[in-house]
């Protein structure tokens, strides 16, 4: 997914806080730590959830800001010599590669608890602070509600071809093509994205998508939900015609992504690193996360997420452990049918 005023991949920018560092007893300021945190969620989002933690807690944090598989693959080539303390990704499937290679330390039960068991994955290992809903985007007036389809798997029948539209090198699309592998196997979901590779147009961004469904230069496009709720609350400048399809009934196109928080095994401050993905999924942050103009689902037992937003349980999302979503058999697949 594009993302406009990023910092560079291997630029550190120290983010801004409220308080400074109170003076220790003899009146001295207190000596800083300093976390390094490997981000590929919205920097807007994160500095938003994390606003208060320095002053809060007395330790400094500094970002490498990048895409969720070049950061993975980045902690994959350091190793033990990564200078990240902690990882936190857009989509789960990047952190489930930390996971299986063993970069990642267990985190504390009191922060996998602050969570839903659907947010985390059955290891311990990284826990969701963010979540986010697959949807179709399509314009009724090019598209009739009657003749939506049933399922995501039905985007891949003769009927669809040159009709739809997908962001097929971004990874929010190519977890949703995890999620089908999990839930589908390996047979249907090379079939689905044959099917795909037939019938879709490739866009460059999940908001290119939208537009060219409002535009009506697609019937529809696979998504997630916020890019049209953020387009809502920004007077419908790129969606004013489009709608939401929300598929429910545990289809894969109900898949609800999950952004991951771990702290890697390496890391030298690893009470520190512990802390920062605690407050991350701690009511004070999930609720800065609801009342933030995201628009991304709070996962925070106990903590509603924005009242424009449909409520998590009613989109019936499948079943889908976050910590099963295979990143490179994703990629391999999509390689084999043309689709990247």
């Amino acid at each position: 997914m594009t993302r406009l005023g990023r910092t560079s991949a291997t630029a550190l920018s120290a983010l801004t806080v409220a308080g400074l560092l109170v003076g220790c007893g003899s009146g001295e300021a207190a000596e800083a730590e300093t976390l390094t945190v490997y981000s590929a969620q919205h920097e807007s989002l994160v500095r938003t959830m994390l606003e208060d933690f320095t002053a809060e807690t007395g330790i400094e944090l500094e970002f490498r800001d990048a895409n969720d598989a070049e950061l993975a693959n980045q902690i994959v080539q350091e190793g033990d010599a990564s200078p990240a303390d902690v990882f936190l990704t857009e989509n789960s499937p990047s952190i489930d590669i930390l996971d299986s290679e063993g970069l990642l330390a267990p985190l504390e039960q009191s922060t996998l608890d602050q969570v839903g068991e659907q947010f985390r994955p059955e290891s311990g290992t990284w826990v969701g602070f963010a979540a986010r809903s697959t949807v179709l985007v399509y314009n009724p007036e090019v598209l009739p509600e009657a003749e939506l389809p049933a399922s995501i798997m039905d985007l891949a029948n003769p009927e669809w071809e040159g009709r739809i539209g997908i962001a097929a090198g971004g990874p929010d699309f190519q977890a949703i093509v995890s999620a089908v592998l999990a839930l589908r196997g390996e047979d249907a979901t090379h079939a689905w994205l044959e099917g795909l590779e037939r019938n879709a147009g490739i866009y460059q961004s999940n908001t290119a998508v939208m537009v060219a469904a409002d535009e009506g230069e697609i019937d529809a496009g696979v998504m997630y939900h916020y890019y049209w709720y953020r387009d809502q609350a920004e007077n419908a400048l790129k969606g004013d015609d489009a709608r939401l399809h929300l598929f429910r009934n545990q289809d894969p196109g109900a898949f609800v992504s999950v952004s991951g928080a771990g702290v890697l095994a390496s890391s030298d401050q690893p009470e520190q690193a512990q802390q920062l993905v605690e407050y991350l999924t701690s009511p004070e942050a999930q609720e800065k996360l609801a009342g933030s103009s995201a628009l991304e689902y709070a996962v925070g037992t106990g903590v509603a997420s924005a009242a424009v937003l449909p409520p998590l349980e009613e989109l019936q999302a499948p079943d889908v452990d976050p910590g099963s979503l295979d990143q490179r058999r994703v990629t391999e697949l999509m390689q084999e049918v043309g689709l990247l």
